[in-house]
């Protein structure tokens, strides 16, 4: 790993237990690279599992927009950069860029907020890292991404349950987030996953889930568009919405 001030960057060897049949890299992998990479920045930069843990508090994923040139297919080897951008409040913000070769193929943006584990509620970033010199007030840019409205589905065209299995949680006994994009798109047909690749992604989290519970996939399709909402099969509690926007593969 090297590092760059707050920059973090990573060469990344994709594996074939982490591309599909046509060695197109699989979101939920590509998700996984993103959230290591910012848990590696946040520990060195003293924020991370080592210091929250110990202060009672968890990082909790908020929103993703990833948008994408060329989503990597037949790519084994990737380049991720990381930035911490600051915070607002009760909100953090992360960028990432994702490269191959000497070309971008791909730029994140990222929300997350610190959460008090003994009274489940949000704790002000300043307060809950001691003014950490490396988490300073968010300023924005003029060529940030914007992150897309995100509503649940106008109606169900596919829907699917599924079992939360052991293997599915995290160190806080949630469900990883890269889990989500896996319960999202499974529903989608074959033959769209074969004839499509990602262009745009946005994913906002809204709740929690843990094991032994189900998840209740929902997707309506348009065209290349397709919006997901996952959901507590149990409560009903929505626990993500995603909308994706698709090309044709070449």
């Amino acid at each position: 790993m090297v590092i760059m001030d707050k920059v973090f960057e990573e060469d990344v060897k994709i594996r074939y237990s982490e591309m599909d049949y046509d060695l197109v890299l699989k979101p939920s992998a590509l998700l996984q690279f993103l959230q290591d990479l910012a848990s590696d920045n946040a520990e060195n930069l003293n924020f991370g599992y080592s210091y929250i843990v110990k202060n009672n508090l968890a990082w909790f994923l908020l929103k993703y927009h990833i948008e994408f040139t060329d989503y990597p297919k037949g790519i084994y080897n990737l380049k991720i950069k990381t930035e911490p951008r600051g915070y607002n409040k009760l909100f953090a913000y992360r960028d990432f860029e994702i490269i191959s070769g000497d070309a971008q193929i791909g730029r994140a943006a990222s929300t997350w907020a610190l959460v008090d584990l003994k009274n489940k509620s949000m704790s002000p970033i300043a307060d809950a890292l001691n003014e950490n010199p490396y988490m300073t007030q968010y300023e924005k840019r003029e060529d940030d991404l914007v992150y897309g409205r995100v509503k649940p589905p106008q109606r169900i065209d596919i829907e699917k349950v599924f079992d939360i299995r052991f293997d599915d949680l995290d160190v806080n006994r949630h469900v990883n987030n890269a889990n989500y994009i896996v319960w999202a798109f499974e529903p989608l047909d074959f033959e769209f996953r074969k004839k499509h690749k990602l262009r745009v992604l946005d994913m906002v989290f809204k709740k929690e889930i843990t094991y032994g519970n189900k998840v209740l996939s929902q997707v309506e399709v348009n065209d290349n568009i397709t919006t997901h909402i996952l959901k507590n099969s149990t409560t009903g509690d929505e626990l993500c919405v995603v909308r994706a926007e698709w090309i044709k593969k070449s």
